[in-house]
């Protein structure tokens, strides 16, 4: 891991925090989301990627 961020996501009135890792390494470039439950917001990967 090469850095590690705090963040937070607002929700409505709740509030989450976040924890974002960022880790570079040489070879393909490629990124991953992980700890997103449902299966629409895993999508959005691909649709960034697109983008």
């Amino acid at each position: 891991m090469l850095a590690q961020l705090k963040s937070a996501c607002y929700t409505g009135l709740d509030v989450y925090t976040v924890s974002v890792e960022i880790d570079a390494a040489r070879g393909l470039p490629s990124w991953d989301i992980v700890g997103l439950p449902d299966i629409a917001v895993r999508e959005s990967k691909e649709r960034v990627h697109t983008a």
